[in-house]
């Protein structure tokens, strides 16, 4: 099976608030928490510390109850499953099995051996002793670690123990994979190679796939879509394409960092978003060609966000911005987004995200830029 992405919510959360006692006082983690993941895509959780994304992802499997609101996992809501005691019972069992979980440090048995480990789940739902190793070595195959079935985890690496961590988070033949914070504790390079593995598990077994991070080359490497949050709210969600297109967006503009300031008085600087088929076409030099003016390049950056060629430019155009309205036109005929940057932000242009016109109902940009800088 491959995964495509279908407008079907399997994962959806409403008004969901979680409010903890501590030390004769409430914390609130989670503050009316709408949230909806569509069958079959990859959906990033951004923020930093205390924002409230772990609360989030273990209130999603129910890990930690909600103290109100609604979680609704594969047509199920888990939240009228989970009844008034501390254990959960036999149906949220059931439903629970169907939704795996990948945790930051790895959280394996030292004492027994990889497929061993793998085989855990398996075991608990009480699936016999033969079908649980022909599921545990297949998982370990699909995860590359066929040849560790019979090591310790203290015998791996870290990217190879999160592999392992994935594997029997597939055990129970899931719909829905949730990954807290799965690649922070492993460098650059094995944190590209799992995040390739969730994105190629995505694809072969049409999982969907909610992860949480505070990094967003994270969520620039295999997510389809994003939610920013902060003081336990989402402040921002949508697809990455939508939100590259949205003027004054923050995620936009963290995602694609670009400065530069006006060289001059009476210059218009604005902000490119290139996506789709405009990002290899040579719009910029057209543009200087059929109006015969000079452009100045003051920042770019490029990637490629869920295969596609994304990227975002400042550029500089002479005069000011009701003599470009005509060229700003252009731009726009051929698909691209365009947003004027205010002339008042440009003279204190920092590696941050730009400050973009806001539209009416975008929030302020986020201190997460500057940790990102950082």
């Amino acid at each position: 099976m491959h995964s495509t992405v279908t407008d079907n919510p399997v994962i959806t959360t409403k008004g969901l608030t979680k409010v903890y006692e501590s030390r004769g006082r409430q914390v609130t983690a989670l503050d009316g928490v709408d949230l909806h993941v569509r069958e079959g895509e990859v959906f990033g959780v951004i923020g930093q510390s205390g924002a409230g994304k772990s609360s989030l992802i273990r209130c999603v499997n129910l890990l930690e109850r909600p103290t109100s609101g609604t979680v609704t996992v594969d047509g199920t809501d888990l939240t009228a499953l989970a009844g008034r005691g501390r254990r959960a019972g036999r149906d949220l069992r059931r439903a629970r099995s169907r939704i795996g979980m990948v945790f930051q440090h790895f959280n394996l048995l030292s004492s027994r051996t990889v497929q061993d480990n793998v085989e855990l789940p398996l075991e608990i739902l009480g699936v016999s002793g033969a079908e649980r190793a022909r599921r545990a070595l297949e998982l370990l195959d699909l995860v590359g670690l066929a040849d560790k079935a019979k090591a310790y985890p203290g015998q791996l690496s870290g990217g190879q123990k999160q592999r392992v961590g994935i594997a029997r988070a597939l055990a129970g033949e899931p719909r829905v994979l949730l990954s807290d914070e799965a690649t922070s504790a492993l460098d650059p390079e094995t944190t590209r190679s799992i995040l390739q593995l969730l994105r190629d598990l995505n694809r072969q077994l049409g999982l969907t796939v909610l992860l949480i991070t505070h990094e967003m080359d994270v969520v620039k490497t295999v997510c389809d879509s994003a939610a920013l949050m902060r003081s336990g709210r989402v402040v921002e969600s949508g697809t990455v394409a939508e939100l590259l297109a949205t003027p004054g967006s923050e995620l936009a503009g963290e995602l694609f960092p670009v400065s530069g300031q006006a060289t001059g008085p009476d210059r218009t600087v604005v902000d490119v978003t290139f996506h789709g088929e405009a990002a290899t076409q040579p719009v910029i030099s057209q543009l200087a060609r059929t109006y015969n003016i000079d452009i100045s390049i003051l920042g770019a950056a490029m990637d490629s966000v869920g295969g596609k060629q994304i990227g975002r430019m400042r550029i500089e155009l002479p005069g000011r911005y009701e003599e470009n309205v005509v060229p700003v036109g252009f731009l726009r005929e051929q698909g691209l987004q365009v947003a004027v940057v205010d002339p008042a932000a440009t003279n204190t242009a920092t590696t941050a995200a730009p400050t973009t016109v806001p539209t009416p109902g975008t929030a302020s940009p986020s201190p997460l830029a500057k940790e990102a800088a950082k």
